[in-house]
C-alpha cells in the first residue's frame, strides 16, 4: 500500500524540495475544462488554437497552478498544510505532449505562526521555466501518515462525436430523396428538416398537411420549398410513402410520428411492398462511452425468433452496413450465454453454423466468431481470461443477438445504463428505411439518415454482397 506522509514545521529545513512530473495529455485539458467550465477556445478548439498566437492547443494556466497545489498538499509540507497565498507568473505556454516538472523549495520559515514560504516553479522538457512564483502556507505541526487514496477512473466522452463523424463522412455525397412518413410532431419534423439542411436527404413530407404545418409552426421550421404529400392519416401516409418508393420517386423512407408496425406493414406486403429475397432486419448503431468505436447490434426490432436462414440475412445486412460506414473488415460476434457449442442452447448451434456458412462463402465481407458471451465479445481481458483468441473476441464491431428480446434488452441497457447514443435503420428492403424511436432526439435522426445515405450510395455503386 502507498502512503502520503507530511513533513512537520519542525522537520522542515530551508532548501528542502519536492517535485512531481506530468506530461500534458488532451484528456487533462478536457477534464480541467469540464471541472472549471473554462472553454476558452485556446484550450479546447483545435481550429481556433492553430490560428492563435501559440499556433496550438495549450493548457489552462491554472492547470500548472493545480499541480503546484498537489505538491504542497501531498509532498511538501504534505497533509495538514493550509494554503494561505500563491503568486504565479506565467512565462511560457504548455502544449499537449509537453512534460513539466513542478518543484517547490522551502525559502523562509516563521516560527510565530508556523508560516512557510516556498519558491514554486514549473520547468518543461527543454529546461525552460513556464511558471514561477511563491506560496505561503501554514505548515502542519503534527505528523500525518495516511494511505494514498486511489483516484477514481474517469472517462471523457463527447456526446455525439462519432455521430458527427458519420455526418461528416457524407459531405461528398448527393442528398437522397426521402419520404418522411407522418412527420406530425416537432421531433420528427425537425429531424427531417435538419437532415435536409445538412445535405443528407431531400425530404418529401408525407402526412396530413394541416398537422405538418402545425408542427412546423410550433418548432419554427420553414417549410418553403419542401414538397408535402397531403394524405388524411398515418395509415395512408405509410401506404403512400411505399407507393412512392415502388414508383422510384423516393430512394429512402424515414419514420416520423408513426408506430413501427404501422410503417412496416405496407413495406412488407408481398404484392405492393418493398420486400426482396433477403429478410429485412433492423440495425442499431450505438456510440457507447466506454467502447472505443461504434457498435452495431442486430436484430432488436423486427425479427422476434429468427431461424438460421433469417440470422444469415441479419448478419449479412449488418456487415453490409458496417462496410458502408467505412469499417474495412467488420468483426461479427454471434452472441449467446456461453462460449461452447451446446445442443441444449440453440443459439450456440446457430452461431457455429453461421461461422461455417461464412467459411463457405454464404456470408461475405466480415469476420465471424461465436458463440460468444457478451463480455467476451466486447472485452479483451474477459476473452483472454477464458482462453478465447480470435480476431473478433474483445473487439467486435457487430453484435448479433439470439432473438429480438435479447437484442432489445442489450441495446436499451447500453442506452439507459451506459449512456450510449443510438441510431438505427432497417435493411433488406428495396431501399433503406430510417427507423428511430419516436422519443429519439434530432442527433439520433441525423445519424440514422447519414447511415442510410452512406448505405444507399455504396449500394448505388454496386459494392454490396
Amino acid at each position: 500500500m502507498q502512503f502520503i506522509e507530511n513533513r512537520t514545521y519542525d522537520e522542515l529545513q530551508i532548501g528542502d524540495t519536492a517535485e512531481l512530473t506530468r506530461t500534458l495529455r488532451p484528456q487533462d485539458i478536457e477534464l480541467f475544462a469540464a471541472v472549471s467550465g473554462d472553454v476558452n477556445p485556446a484550450h479546447v478548439d483545435q481550429e481556433y488554437a492553430s490560428s492563435d498566437m501559440f499556433h496550438r492547443v495549450i493548457a489552462h494556466g491554472m492547470w500548472g497552478g493545480a499541480l503546484i497545489s498537489a505538491v504542497l498538499g501531498t509532498e511538501l509540507p504534505g497533509p495538514g498544510t493550509i494554503y494561505l497565498n500563491q503568486s504565479i507568473s506565467f512565462r511560457a505556454p504548455v502544449g499537449v505532449g509537453d512534460t513539466v516538472t513542478i518543484r517547490v523549495t522551502v525559502r523562509e520559515k516563521n516560527d510565530k505562526h508556523h508560516h512557510v514560504t516556498l519558491d514554486c516553479e514549473c520547468i518543461n522538457q527543454d529546461g525552460k521555466t513556464v511558471i514561477e512564483g511563491q506560496a505561503l502556507v501554514i505548515a502542519p505541526t503534527k505528523k500525518v501518515r495516511r494511505p494514498r487514496v486511489p483516484l477514481p477512473e474517469v472517462h471523457i466522452h463527447e456526446r455525439g462525436a462519432r455521430f458527427n463523424d458519420l455526418i461528416r463522412a457524407t459531405a461528398a455525397l448527393t442528398p437522397v430523396r426521402t419520404a418522411v412518413v407522418h412527420p406530425c410532431d416537432s421531433l420528427s419534423l425537425e429531424g427531417a428538416i435538419q437532415a435536409g439542411a445538412k445535405g443528407l436527404i431531400v425530404p418529401v413530407l408525407v402526412g396530413p398537411r394541416a398537422k405538418i404545418e402545425a408542427a412546423a409552426a410550433e418548432t419554427g421550421c420553414d417549410l418553403s420549398g419542401i414538397e408535402i404529400v397531403d394524405v388524411p392519416h398515418s395509415h395512408a401516409a405509410a401506404e403512400t410513402a411505399v407507393a412512392l418508393a415502388r414508383a422510384g420517386k423516393v430512394d429512402m423512407l424515414m419514420k416520423g410520428n408513426i408506430h413501427t408496425d404501422e410503417l412496416l406493414k405496407p413495406v412488407m406486403n408481398k404484392e405492393t411492398g418493398l420486400r426482396t429475397e433477403r429478410r429485412m432486419s433492423h440495425v442499431f448503431a450505438l456510440d457507447v462511452p466506454d467502447y472505443p468505436k461504434p457498435l452495431l447490434i442486430s436484430d432488436a426490432a423486427i425479427n422476434i425468433f429468427p431461424d438460421l436462414q433469417t440470422k444469415r440475412d441479419i448478419v449479412q445486412n449488418a456487415i453490409d452496413l458496417a462496410l458502408a460506414l467505412g469499417i474495412e473488415l467488420p468483426r461479427v460476434a454471434l452472441l449467446s450465454a456461453v462460449e461452447n457449442v451446446t445442443a441444449s442452447i440453440p443459439s450456440t448451434v446457430d452461431a457455429a453454423a453461421l461461422c461455417k456458412m461464412a467459411d463457405r462463402g454464404q456470408i461475405t465481407g466480415g469476420a465471424l466468431d461465436g458463440p460468444l458471451a457478451f463480455d467476451n465479445a466486447v472485452s479483451r481481458s474477459a476473452a483472454e481470461a477464458k482462453g478465447i483468441h480470435s480476431e473478433v473476441a474483445g473487439q467486435a464491431d457487430i453484435l448479433i443477438v439470439p432473438d429480438l428480446e435479447a437484442g432489445n434488452m442489450v441495446a436499451k441497457q447500453l442506452i439507459y445504463l451506459a449512456g450510449a447514443d443510438a441510431a438505427g435503420i432497417v435493411l433488406g428492403a428495396r431501399i433503406p428505411i430510417v427507423l428511430t424511436s419516436r422519443a429519439d432526439g434530432v442527433m439520433s435522426r441525423l445519424a440514422s439518415a447519414a447511415m442510410a445515405q452512406l448505405f444507399f450510395h455504396r449500394r448505388l455503386m454496386g459494392d454490396m454482397s
